[in-house]
């Protein structure tokens, strides 16, 4: 059986080159292939794009430590999905109820660009854990990077379905997948993203979970 994470992948030859340079800069960095993060039996299962340099790479969580999880984890425990508004450590104590969190990407691309073919290669990854996420109803992906790799690991044409913020499309097992521009910097601060826009998003997710 495939498995759903690997510590020590190295078959991005880029990616792995590049954690190694950051390790070196950084020691005290994960700098590694960063694993899921949440509750396994979780109904919404949310995705995003790949960690960051200065958040997950550093801190071995997805959204921890950078700015894209302010506005998650702020999100994510205003519903009761998370156990605390802001996430800084994996041992801060956070913990999720009915979400959890990975990325389309397990590592670190430089400038927060994976390559068609490190998608392609990392999507291995996701297909298993979708394949094992059976009570996840919802998938919520971050941007047009993940909504490609679930329709990847579906097995799906890329022009199946496509990628608008909350738009709802529903996947060939039944789950349904749901949209939303990511929470990064950039979107937020252009407000292409707000706040109410995303609440209204994982509320929606949190619907159809039920």
């Amino acid at each position: 059986m495939s498995s759903v994470y690997d510590p020590e992948c190295r078959r991005c030859p880029r990616l792995a080159e590049f954690l190694t340079e950051v390790h070196s800069e950084h020691a005290d960095y994960f700098c590694k292939p960063v694993p899921a993060f949440g509750d396994p039996a979780a109904g919404i299962l949310i995705l995003g794009l790949a960690p960051g340099k200065h958040g997950a790479n550093r801190s071995g969580r997805p959204f921890t430590g950078d700015h894209a999880g302010i506005m998650l984890y702020a999100t994510l425990h205003k519903f009761g999905l998370a156990s605390a508004p802001v996430s800084v450590a994996v041992d801060d104590g956070l913990s999720l109820q009915g979400a959890r969190i990975t990325n389309a990407v397990k590592c670190l691309p430089p400038d927060n660009k994976p390559l068609p073919v490190e998608i392609r290669t990392c999507n291995s990854f996701l297909r298993e854990e979708l394949l094992r996420s059976r009570d996840a109803r919802v998938i919520l992906a971050l941007g047009t990077i993940a909504h490609g790799a679930v329709l990847q690991a579906c097995d799906l044409p890329p022009g199946r379905h496509r990628f608008a913020h909350a738009a709802e499309h529903r996947l060939p097992d039944g789950r349904m997948l749901l949209d939303s521009y990511h929470c990064s910097r950039y979107n937020t601060q252009t407000r292409r993203l707000t706040a109410v826009m995303f609440e209204a998003v994982v509320g929606r997710a949190v619907e159809l979970a039920r």
